[in-house]
């Protein structure tokens, strides 16, 4: 029989993982919703219950003592188990359901336009679509996939990484009209949207070309690429952003390419995430094969593909 007096309060345990992965007490119970008085509590009770102290205090946070660290690493497994089986059960439950949690840019121009097509290759999938830049946590069971923005540095996770995808600049017929482009020096002097959440921004861009910066400051500024491609197909200026993003404007003609393709940039800024195991259900392969077939058809010079990379488990991921 199972002696379950002797196991920790889960809520101790939850506080424990959460500050060894935080390195501080107030980051941990920021992330758990209490106070840092309320974990500091159920750390001292866990350190109570195991007889040994689990962690080093210091000024700057606090750091795993070798006891700590080996336990950590024990019941992090178990941890990750039920949170993987309560999942599991939540996903048995709604096998027509797929919650998909996308960065807001993506979700708004590249997804939303196509979802419905999704549900016709699959009729009677119910799909939720949330866009937002907060952390992702897949230990709810909630979320079944997440794009997310930016480079790749989630450690233990499913990560399909979109190839391909190229950064350009952009403008309207109407801009170009009155203030044509025809080298790439020509921009010194033109009015710049400048995107504050691109992986490759105007003044990277310009060094990369040996080009001076421009000595006039930007006149827009967004931290959202959709405000920035809107602006751009209005007629406010140039824009540097992804080709991928902005492919309905370029396909209505709203937005060109203005220079050729030696001035344009490969990046991988977007990424389908999802814990390790999750790739095997049978709604996320057919979203993920649909989502491969709607790349290949993106109408841009070299159409992107996705390609694969994964880690150690973990529950969370977080915005770059």
């Amino acid at each position: 029989m199972r002696n379950y007096a002797e196991i920790p309060s889960l809520k101790c345990l939850q506080v424990f993982e959460h500050i060894a992965r935080a390195g501080n007490v107030v980051r941990a119970a920021e992330a758990l919703g209490i106070s840092a008085s309320a974990a500091s509590h159920q750390l001292a009770t866990l350190e109570k219950s195991l007889e040994c102290q689990l962690f080093e205090r210091h000024a700057a946070g606090v750091k795993l003592t070798a006891r700590g660290e080996a336990y950590l690493e024990i019941i992090g497994v178990h941890l990750q188990g039920l949170i993987q089986a309560t999942a599991e059960m939540k996903a048995a439950g709604r096998v027509n359901k797929i919650h998909i949690h996308s960065s807001p840019t993506f979700g708004y121009l590249w997804l939303l336009p196509r979802i419905q097509s999704f549900q016709q290759q699959y009729p009677g999938t119910e799909v939720t679509l949330a866009c937002s830049y907060e952390d992702v946590d897949f230990g709810r069971g909630e979320v079944d996939i997440a794009i997310r923005h930016g480079f790749p540095s989630w450690e233990g996770f499913d990560i399909r990484s979109v190839r391909n995808e190229r950064i350009l600049p952009m403008a309207s017929p109407e801009y170009l009209a009155h203030a044509p482009v025809s080298a790439p020096e020509d921009l010194i002097s033109r009015r710049l949207i400048y995107s504050e959440n691109t992986l490759l921004r105007w003044p990277e861009w310009f060094r990369a070309h040996n080009i001076a910066q421009p000595a006039q400051p930007w006149l827009f500024r967004f931290d959202r690429s959709y405000m920035s491609l809107e602006a751009a197909a209005m007629g406010h200026g140039v824009v540097l952003e992804s080709e991928l993003l902005a492919e309905k404007f370029l396909r209505q003609g709203t937005l060109v390419r203005i220079l050729p393709e030696q001035f344009s940039h490969t990046i991988s800024a977007h990424h389908l995430v999802m814990p390790l195991g999750y790739r095997s259900r049978p709604k996320l392969q057919n979203f993920l094969g649909w989502f491969e077939e709607n790349l290949a058809s993106a109408g841009t010079i070299n159409s992107p593909v996705l390609t694969g990379s994964s880690g150690s488990q973990t529950t969370s991921v977080s915005p770059s």
